[in-house]
């Protein structure tokens, strides 16, 4: 706001102030007094809109944006450790508690035994690079008799802390929808606020009164393991005791927590060529599909938005015209025709609670 009150900006408005019947030359007393003091007025200034600047939540840096959120009860979600499956060899061998494992750059220590040779870990870094995918892990603290150690499975991603403008959004979201009573955006603040939960969809009176659907998805976007599921089920409304207000759901309502389901997209290309064939681009065009399939399904959440008296629930929408569009930004890719998403020339609606996954990608 204030970009224009430089230095000299500020000493040329105080030199014509003065009257020119003084001496206004440099090495005067007039020049010397007023250079010095345009130089504070223009830090001033320069403070002033930094203040300015901090004041509002669009502008704001994070640890000014962190400051004004805390008047909406709001703060940053910390970084958080992943929580893997381990299974180890042989079955009847006892790994303790605490046992701790390696694995590329981070380290992992053994939390709770499921059952023979199969235990969970936690990472000891925070953040999604405890995120590992299946592979051996080698073991830090020596093991008696242990013949093989490997993790696999992701039980609970890790998440990295919540980055400034994704808290910027939060905080404005929260003027938006009024989180109360296990409404629909009461469920979706809580179960979003679980580790490893990247978006959900709520189905109220989904058989009936009372009762609540939950879907759900992790933060990489991914369909959730089983024991995951388990677990937010637990927190939200355990089975044993469900409707009885144990978990974050209100009394009365009985919750049924499920997770997403991949959709195993096949697509028929007709690709032409500068130069080489498919088997040339094949590696980039696979690399292309999956980040724009990455893309659609981080927006899964927001396919079910508020209305007037209810929420409009759809599926994802694979969009042939995306496809092709990123496609043609491959170097050597010149024309691209009759594309088909499971064997039709038409943009394809997934289910909605389906994220979209690549399958077999044909060229020809």
């Amino acid at each position: 706001m204030y970009e224009a009150q430089t230095e000299e900006v500020i000493f040329a408005r105080m030199m014509k102030s003065v009257s020119s019947s003084f001496d206004k030359r440099e090495g005067a007393i007039i020049y010397d007094s007023c250079m010095p003091t345009a130089i504070e007025v223009m830090l001033l200034y320069a403070m002033a809109d930094f203040f300015l600047k901090n004041t509002f939540g669009d502008t704001a840096e994070r640890a000014w944006l962190i400051e004004r959120a805390k008047e909406r009860g709001l703060s940053p979600d910390l970084a958080t450790y992943a929580k893997v499956k381990g299974s180890f060899t042989p079955g009847n061998l006892n790994i303790p508690i605490g046992t701790r494992f390696s694995y590329d750059d981070v380290n992992y220590a053994v939390t709770e035994k499921i059952s023979d040779g199969v235990y969970f870990l936690l990472c000891e870094t925070a953040g999604i690079v405890g995120n590992k995918p299946e592979g051996q892990i080698i073991p830090i603290d020596y093991v008696a008799g242990l013949q093989t150690a490997s993790l696999s499975e992701v039980t609970v991603p890790g998440e990295n802390e919540e980055a400034t403008e994704v808290f910027r959004s939060r905080y404005f979201a929260s003027f938006n929808s009024q989180a109360y009573g296990g409404n629909i955006a009461d469920y979706r603040e809580k179960v979003n606020k679980i580790q490893g939960v990247g978006g959900v969809k709520v189905y109220p009176v989904w058989q009936g009164g009372g009762t609540v659907r939950l879907a759900f998805m992790t933060t990489e976007y991914k369909v959730p393991s089983v024991d995951f599921i388990s677990e937010v089920q637990t927190l939200v409304d355990p089975i044993p005791n469900q409707g009885k207000g144990l978990g974050v759901a209100p009394i009365g309502h009985i919750v049924t927590v499920l997770g997403v389901m991949d959709s195993q997209i096949n697509i028929g290309l007709h690709l032409t060529f500068s130069t080489g064939t498919y088997d040339d681009y094949k590696t980039d065009v696979e690399a292309i599909i999956d980040t724009y399939f990455d893309e659609l399904n981080k927006n899964w959440q927001s396919t079910q938005v508020a209305e007037i008296d209810n929420y409009s629930n759809t599926g994802l929408v694979v969009r042939i015209s995306q496809i092709e569009s990123r496609l043609l930004n491959i170097e050597g890719i010149v024309d691209i025709q009759h594309t088909t998403l499971n064997s039709v020339e038409e943009n394809l609606i997934l289910g909605v609670d389906e994220l979209a996954v690549r399958g077999v990608i044909a060229n020809g």
